[in-house]
């Protein structure tokens, strides 16, 4: 089999499984989930950049500096989010 029909199939499979589990969640564990997934966003993010650095031809590396710039915005939108939903349970000061 060819590797890269394997990491297609690898991928498919866990975006069907990854749309599952995140419409499973109860919104009330939306913000530590939020977390926990810029927490892996930052791991992706290091691991493209070491994609970008040491892949041959333009292709790997087009391919690196794209998972860079969607994992960098998934990092910052997951945390805006965050710091947003956390804000709406402050107390509100008179």
């Amino acid at each position: 089999m060819d590797p890269v029909f394997l990491l297609i199939f690898v991928f498919v499979i866990a975006s069907l499984l990854g749309f599952e589990l995140i419409n499973k969640v109860p919104p009330t564990l939306h913000t530590p989930l939020m977390s926990g997934s810029n927490a892996i966003s930052g791991i992706t993010v290091v691991g493209a950049i070491i994609c970008a650095e040491s892949g041959e031809g333009w292709v790997a590396q087009g391919l690196a500096f794209l998972a860079i710039v969607l994992a960098t915005i998934n990092v910052v939108g997951g945390y805006m989010v965050t710091d947003r939903m956390l804000a709406s349970f402050k107390k509100k000061e008179k």
